[in-house]
């Protein structure tokens, strides 16, 4: 159940992924050519700068998911288990901490934009825009939880580290020598 849970978040956070690099790239070029041309869009910068920051959510929910965040984890995972969980118990409280107080401020933003639009584009709503930080990080705790089971069991645990597209076979902590 969590497995499938975990690909179906995987593949919605992939998919919205994608998408938000490829509408970059097209308002990027669309913006470049069109002042190439002498007919600068309006809504260019605004609308990449948006883009940008919705990737950079969704894309460290993906990230989180994947457990690829910047980190230690060979010198964990390396730690005899009593020295590991409360580690990770520690690294989990600060993030997981970090994201909710996130979400918290970023849905006080949301109630205070009111009836706020995009300065280039009034038609849409700020809240819309500024939606990401919420959601974002909700999705990003979601991905910690999910991925936090195989975590506390240490390398090797049943449902396969997620860390396994990252380094070569032998080279990856279900495959090291450390002690467990």
């Amino acid at each position: 159940m969590r497995r499938r849970f975990r690909n179906g978040l995987q593949r919605a956070l992939e998919f919205a992924v994608v998408a938000l690099m490829v509408a970059l790239a097209l308002v990027v070029v669309l913006g470049v050519g069109f002042r190439r041309f002498g007919a600068a869009l309006v809504w260019y910068d605004e609308v990449a700068s948006i883009l940008l920051a919705w990737l950079t959510f969704y894309g460290a929910a993906l990230v989180a998911l994947h457990r690829a965040h910047i980190g230690f984890p060979k010198l964990v995972d390396g730690l005899a288990p009593r020295f590991r969980r409360p580690l990770i118990l520690l690294g989990e409280v600060f993030v997981l901490g970090f994201f909710m107080v996130t979400a918290w401020a970023g849905w006080r933003v949301f109630g205070i934009l009111g009836g706020e639009t995009l300065v280039s584009l009034p038609w849409v709503p700020q809240r819309l825009v500024q939606s990401v930080i919420p959601i974002g990080a909700i999705l990003f705790i979601i991905a910690e939880l999910v991925t936090l089971p195989e975590v506390w069991e240490g390398p090797g645990s049943g449902e396969g580290d997620s860390r396994e597209g990252d380094s070569k076979a032998g080279d990856s902590p279900e495959h090291s020598a450390a002690p467990a």
